[in-house]
């Protein structure tokens, strides 16, 4: 199982970015297409608040693709997980499920972000794949996450 990572320090203190980011509207952080990956569109079926194991939310892409999105660890400040499955549109063929990560460790006076995929890849396809949509994704993490220094710094 592949897995890929991107990091970025922020001047913001752990617990604060910890809640944010678990808390953020994804429209928001991941409002830009990266070369074939697009930005999120919206977010359905979404409880309330985003902040316990087993709660789920339907992503939507601006291409028209959708996932399930369910939080699988909530463990304030160090990390968040979750599973994604149910793809559809051009990611479905690539791959089958993805387990996510967000971690937050302290740096200096604020905090280090580190976000990766896990991805199970679907079949022969999402196989071979894999080297091209690594390099995708690590160019769409760093992307987001220069967004939201943008979202989290004033």
């Amino acid at each position: 199982m592949p897995t890929f990572s991107e990091s970025r320090t922020y001047p913001v203190a752990l617990d604060e970015a910890f809640a944010r980011v678990l808390a953020w509207p994804l429209p928001e952080l991941f409002d830009r297409r990266y070369l074939a990956i697009p930005p999120i569109r919206e977010v359905r079926e979404a409880p309330d608040t985003w902040d316990a194991v087993g709660q789920s939310r339907r992503v939507v892409l601006t291409d028209g693709g959708t996932m399930l999105e369910t939080l699988t660890r909530v463990d304030p400040p160090a990390a968040f997980g979750y599973t994604i499955t149910e793809l559809t549109g051009p990611l479905s063929p690539i791959a089958s499920t993805v387990d996510g990560l967000w971690a937050f460790e302290a740096a200096g006076t604020g905090c280090r972000i580190s976000w990766s995929w896990d991805v199970t890849p679907n079949g022969t396809l999402g196989d071979l794949a894999m080297p091209v949509f690594g390099r995708l994704w690590t160019g769409y993490a760093r992307q987001s996450l220069a967004r939201l220094e943008e979202l989290l710094v004033p």
